[in-house]
C-alpha cells in the first residue's frame, strides 16, 4: 500500500519539472491527484503519461494562473467538489525570472516573480487551509529554494520571494499545527528541470551544458539533483509518515548549501 493511498493531493505547477515529478511519485503511492498548471496542453500531456504508468489513478486537471486569486479559489473549490477533501497540497508553482543585478532588474519582471512565487503561494494557503481545518487534517509542502536560505547572484526577486516562502511556512506551522495541519517547505538546489536548464542557457548561451558541468563541480556530490529525488521527499512530507515535522525548510541540494567556498 502506498504512502498516499486514497489521499487527495493538489499539485500546482504540475505540468513539468518538480511538480510533474511529484505527481508521478504521488500516483505511484496511490494518491488521487488534482493537477494545476497555467499551460493546459502540457497539463493534459502530463496527465496522459501518469495514467499510462498508473492507470488506476484518479486525476483531474485544472488550468489556473496562481497569481490570480479567483483562479486559485476556483481550483480549490473544484478539487473539493471532485474528491470531497484536500489531504495534501504541494504548493509548487514558481518562476525564476531573469538574471540581472539588483539595481538593473526589470521592474515588471520583478513584480511578476513576486506575484507568482509569493502571492501564488499565499493564495494557495489562504484557500486550502480552511478546507484542511474543517477536516482536522492536512499536509502542506511549499516550495522555497536554496535561494530561500542564502543569496544567489543576479536573482534578487527570486531570492526575496523564496525567503518569504520559508517565512510563510514557519507562520503557517505555528498557527495551524493545532488543527492537524503540518506545513513544511523544501529548498531544492540545482535540480535538472526545464527551469534550471533555462538558467544555464542564460549563463552560457553558447554552451549551457558546460555551465551545468561547471556548476556541479561546486557540489559535494559533483552532480546535479534529479526531479524524482525531490518527488520522493515531497511524498514523505505529504504522508502520514511525516507526523511530527512541522515548520521546516528542508534543503535537498546534495549538501551544497552547507559549504563556504569550493569543495
Amino acid at each position: 500500500m502506498g504512502r498516499l493511498k486514497d489521499k487527495a493531493i493538489v499539485i500546482t505547477g504540475a505540468a513539468m519539472g518538480l511538480g510533474y515529478a511529484a505527481a508521478l511519485e504521488a500516483a505511484k503511492n496511490g494518491a488521487k491527484l488534482s493537477l494545476v498548471d497555467y499551460n493546459g496542453e502540457s497539463l493534459e500531456k502530463a496527465k496522459a503519461v501518469i495514467q499510462e504508468q498508473y492507470p488506476d489513478t484518479k486525476i483531474i486537471t485544472l488550468v489556473a494562473d496562481v497569481s490570480d486569486e479567483a483562479a486559485v479559489k476556483k481550483y480549490v473549490d473544484e478539487t473539493v467538489k471532485a474528491f470531497g477533501t484536500i489531504d495534501g497540497f504541494y504548493n509548487n508553482a514558481g518562476i525564476e525570472g531573469r538574471q540581472a543585478p539588483l539595481i538593473e532588474y526589470d521592474l515588471e519582471v520583478f513584480k511578476k516573480v513576486v506575484d507568482i512565487n509569493l502571492m501564488g503561494v499565499y493564495y494557495g494557503l489562504r484557500y486550502v487551509i480552511p478546507v484542511m481545518q474543517q477536516q482536522g487534517y492536512g499536509r502542506i509542502v511549499n516550495v522555497a529554494s536554496v535561494g530561500g536560505i542564502r543569496g544567489v547572484m543576479n536573482q534578487t526577486p527570486y531570492v526575496a520571494t523564496k525567503h518569504a516562502v520559508a517565512g510563510i511556512t514557519k507562520n503557517a506551522s505555528l498557527e495551524y499545527g493545532r488543527y492537524g495541519i503540518l506545513t513544511n517547505a523544501i529548498a531544492p538546489g540545482a535540480i535538472l528541470t526545464p527551469m534550471v536548464a533555462e538558467a544555464f542557457k542564460q549563463v552560457n548561451p553558447a554552451d549551457p551544458k558546460k555551465a551545468e558541468a561547471e556548476y556541479a563541480q561546486a557540489n559535494p556530490t559533483k552532480r546535479l539533483g534529479l526531479p524524482e529525488e525531490v518527488g520522493k521527499l515531497v511524498v514523505f512530507l505529504l504522508s502520514d509518515d511525516c507526523s511530527y515535522v512541522n515548520g521546516q525548510t528542508i534543503a535537498i541540494d546534495g549538501g551544497q548549501s552547507n559549504s563556504y567556498g569550493n569543495v
